[in-house]
């Protein structure tokens, strides 16, 4: 299993805006979800191991998070023709499977990925109420076949700060995962 790292985006950068469908084909747009809130965008598709490895404990996050005023959006920017696992109705069950409340959009251009850098699944991206980038990094230390336990304190501790607008750690780690599959000839120059 291959690791691939985030990009660590600029921190300070504003939210990119965008415009996708949900397994319904109902569109969000980010004025939908962030209208003066903290925003958390994560990159995350449906077969990767490294999502299937926390997405108990994501969900839980993001819920409760989800009930303190943050925003939260789920994009899964795969190539779903060459990973058919990825497809919208696949993304389907796998919202109810793993307890997602967050809307799950299909990006299928794979432009809005590209516009937020993302890299591999998970990929987290925290926005202020302001919409600037505070936070990008990983969901804790916990990898599939490493010891450590899913805590998800990397991203617990980014959201709490957000909340109450305190400063974020200067340290902040690089998630690591499954690289986003890109469709021929649509690879991002930014690696």
């Amino acid at each position: 299993m291959a690791q691939t790292a985030s990009t660590m985006l600029a921190l300070g950068t504003q939210a990119p805006d965008f415009s996708l469908p949900d397994a319904d084909g109902k569109i969000w747009r980010l004025s939908d979800l962030a209208n003066q809130k903290p925003l958390l965008v994560i990159f995350l598709c449906n077969h990767c191991p490294y999502v299937i490895h926390i997405r108990e404990k994501l969900a839980e996050v993001t819920g409760r998070f989800m009930t303190r005023g943050v925003a939260v959006v789920g994009i899964n920017a795969n190539d779903a023709a060459r990973y058919p696992l990825d497809n919208p109705e696949k993304m389907k069950e796998e919202s109810l499977l793993a307890g997602y409340a967050f809307p799950y959009l299909y990006d299928e251009s794979q432009t809005v990925a590209q516009t937020y850098q993302a890299a591999c699944t998970p990929d987290f991206f925290l926005f202020d109420r302001h919409h600037q980038l505070v936070y990008r990094g990983q969901f804790d230390g916990s990898r599939p076949k490493n010891a450590e336990p899913v805590t998800g304190k990397d991203l617990i501790t980014a959201l709490e700060a957000v909340l109450i607008d305190a400063p974020q750690v200067t340290d902040q780690f690089p998630s690591l995962g499954c690289n986003i599959k890109w469709k021929e000839g649509n690879e991002p120059d930014y690696f």
